[in-house]
């Protein structure tokens, strides 16, 4: 069924996207970002209302685009939560200083971290402090990455990562908190329906694994940020590792010989 499918086509369309970022530069890549972005935040929106239903998918835009947006407007403005940044312009119209497409990714990949959470845990305090632990250790790969291109830049980035001094480790922590309330605030919003564990889920797991493993490769190989990638690596795999094993002992064992 097309409801089914779709997901899944617009995932292949992402990775398409994204393989492609590493073969662009200067506006072709600012534009192919805000591509892939969009595509994302479809993705998301689209799997969020076709397996939980239009509460759920509400209560997923309200809280992550719209709370990005509240968010980002904030720290912009006043330096909290993330430092004192500003953005280039490259990416697009802005509201307040801040792209239009930048709460788009927060609810991009905040959906995939929630349902990561929900399949690797039952408890609901541990499903958001693992969803927001998901989401924020995506930004260790996005932020370098986002500053080596100069799509934005921190006023003062010290103290820094070894080996990534363009993003303040108070960034981090900033992301670590708001990912976290964004988490907490979903659950409330959308009711018991979000944290339902369904055979549905597989996009959003691959997209998951997908974010994490192409992330390594992009960053070690094509960037030219290993330090980012290691620490990505690291970072990431607090919930990508587990998750990637309990997909893999869903799997059943493939018969030998015949059934006796």
């Amino acid at each position: 069924m097309i409801r089914h499918r779709l997901p899944w086509l617009l995932l292949g369309l992402l990775v398409l996207g994204q393989i492609g970022y590493p073969l662009t530069g200067g506006v072709d890549r600012a534009r192919l970002t805000v591509a892939t972005v969009l595509l994302g935040y479809l993705l998301s929106v689209t799997h969020a209302l076709l397996s939980r239903g239009p509460r759920t998918a509400l209560a997923l835009v309200a809280v992550t685009t719209g709370g990005g947006l509240a968010v980002e407007v904030v720290g912009v403005a006043t330096g909290v939560p993330f430092g004192i940044y500003q953005y280039s312009g490259q990416l697009g119209p802005a509201v307040a200083g801040v792209p239009l497409v930048i709460p788009l990714a927060w609810t991009w990949m905040a959906w995939p971290a929630w349902l990561a959470a929900v399949r690797l845990t039952d408890s609901g305090v541990g499903r958001v402090a693992l969803a927001g632990l998901g989401l924020a250790a995506w930004d260790v790969f996005l932020d370098p990455q986002m500053v080596s291109e100069g799509y934005w830049t921190w006023q003062d980035p010290s103290p820094a990562l070894p080996g990534v001094p363009g993003v303040p480790l108070g960034n981090y922590l900033g992301w670590l908190l708001v990912a976290v309330a964004f988490a907490g605030l979903l659950r409330l919003a959308a009711g018991p329906t979000a944290a339902r564990v369904t055979d549905a889920d597989g996009p959003m797991h691959a997209l998951y694994l997908w974010t994490y493993a192409a992330s390594i490769l992009a960053h070690a190989v094509f960037l030219g940020l290993p330090a980012s990638a290691a620490w990505g690596t690291l970072a990431m795999a607090t919930v990508a590792v587990p998750l990637a094993v309990t997909l893999a002992r869903r799997v059943p064992a493939r018969r030998v010989g015949p059934a006796i």
